[in-house]
């Protein structure tokens, strides 16, 4: 009897281990740019194994400034993407793609105006040149402009180099609180960093947004994405070690002290861990300021509102049912 039960528990155990390896759920996330400490969570869920132990199998996509992320997640080439707003994603759904939010994981978005150090408010700089990239027109920009009376006539086209800001004191440029000052800091010029987020500017960034169909077709994959993901936040923010291995096999030019610069803001800044999500958890988007995005945009005739159906453009429970508090 001894004989005969070890090859059949050898069997049954192949055979659970088969069935276990099959659980993991293939999930693609692909993200909006080059791999840095702001995507930290999303790896660090990937390197400390918090996606496998909700049954996912997740692979991290690297997005760029020439990726078209909605077009590849239309494609069906990625699950969910990473807005840089849920702006964005509002855009598109005008637009005519299905996408729908399901988590914001940074309150506030990172966006900042640098100017140089004689510069001490947004109203100051209406006798400066702005350096805007396009993207911003139909987001930040306008509700500068619409808040501190800066006109278009005095931007010229960021193009992602600070030598030009470098070079001229009468300059003030566009930014992610993480990066660019980090860059001039650098370079050993003194600058003043104004971040819009703290000033009013009600956009979330950061998100994961699905198509319509993924999120009704695989409810629970994406709950679970949606909760690892939060696990990932917190852990990375409390040591981002495991993390930057990854972001930094995917991007070897991100360098050790560019992380850590970029962690400490986020954490200095409360870009994850402050506003709703210190109550209702990491990930979280409230009725109340998706309300002010969309009016936002609607005012400035960015999106029709016969077209964009706010319950439909959000789903606002993944996040509060997940509930990791920071």
């Amino acid at each position: 009897m001894r004989l005969r039960t070890a090859p059949l528990l050898a069997t049954v155990a192949l055979a659970a281990a088969s069935l276990g390896a099959q659980a993991q759920e293939k999930f693609t996330y692909m993200t909006n740019w080059y791999a840095q400490a702001e995507h930290g969570g999303f790896y660090q869920a990937v390197a400390t194994g918090i996606y496998k132990k909700y049954g996912l199998d997740v692979t991290i996509k690297m997005g760029g400034p020439q990726v078209n992320i909605l077009q590849i997640m239309g494609a069906g080439q990625a699950d969910c993407i990473m807005g840089s707003s849920d702006l964005q994603m509002l855009r598109a759904r005008d637009n005519g793609l299905p996408v729908v939010t399901v988590a914001a994981l940074f309150q506030k978005d990172p966006q900042v105006l640098i100017a140089h150090e004689d510069v001490k408010s947004m109203e100051e700089m209406k006798t400066k040149t702005v350096l805007i990239a396009a993207s911003a027109q139909q987001g930040y920009w306008a509700w500068v402009k619409s808040k501190y009376g800066l006109t278009d006539a005095q931007t010229k086209p960021y193009t992602f180099n600070i030598q030009p800001f470098l070079a001229d004191k009468n300059m003030v440029q566009q930014g992610y609180l993480t990066s660019e000052p980090y860059a001039i800091q650098k370079a050993g010029v003194k600058a003043n960093t104004f971040l819009l987020a703290d000033l009013g500017y009600p956009s979330y960034a950061t998100t994961i947004s699905c198509m319509e169909k993924t999120v009704n077709d695989r409810a629970k994959v994406v709950a679970d994405f949606v909760k690892a993901t939060a696990e990932g936040w917190k852990s990375y923010l409390a040591d981002p070690a495991a993390g930057n291995v990854l972001i930094k096999k995917d991007n070897p030019n991100m360098t050790d002290d560019q992380l850590a610069y970029s962690v400490a803001k986020m954490k200095e800044m409360g870009i994850v861990g402050s506003g709703d999500a210190l109550k209702s958890g990491i990930g979280t988007m409230t009725e109340a300021r998706i309300k002010a995005n969309y009016d936002f945009l609607v005012g400035q005739k960015f999106i029709d509102p016969t077209k964009v159906d706010i319950a439909k453009a959000y789903k606002l429970d993944l996040a509060r049912n997940a509930k990791v508090l920071p």
